[in-house]
């Protein structure tokens, strides 16, 4: 196996074979993972051809690698999670107060206007 892979790192690959539980999915000419079936999507897959075929290029999470018996554990939902979470933006980034900031300042605008 690739030593440039390691547990959690996103890569593109392409799908090579599809069977009932998963997808194998070819990352180099030399490394080769299986998505299961229950790493696709987060709702429930009846059929895995709905989701993919032979030949896409895919992104996939590695969720583990077994050096001994040459398999790598890999994930679609995980890697589309992750891009999620670089899409929504922190909301302390956007400029906005908590409550107790805001409390504090309505309070003191109150005594103000009194």
């Amino acid at each position: 196996m690739s030593e440039q892979y390691t547990t959690g790192v996103v890569v593109t690959g392409k799908v090579t074979g599809i069977q009932d539980y998963g997808a194998f999915v070819a990352l180099d000419a030399e490394t080769q993972g299986l998505v299961h079936i229950s790493e696709i999507t987060n709702g429930y897959v009846k059929d895995i051809h709905d989701f993919l075929k032979v030949g896409d290029t895919v992104e996939v999470k590695v969720l583990s690698i077994d050096e001994e018996h040459r398999k790598m554990s890999l994930s679609l939902k995980a890697a589309k999670r992750k891009q999620g979470r670089i899409l929504i933006p922190n909301p302390s980034e956007n400029g906005f107060n908590t409550l107790r900031e805001k409390l504090t300042e309505w309070i003191e605008e109150s005594e103000l206007t009194k």
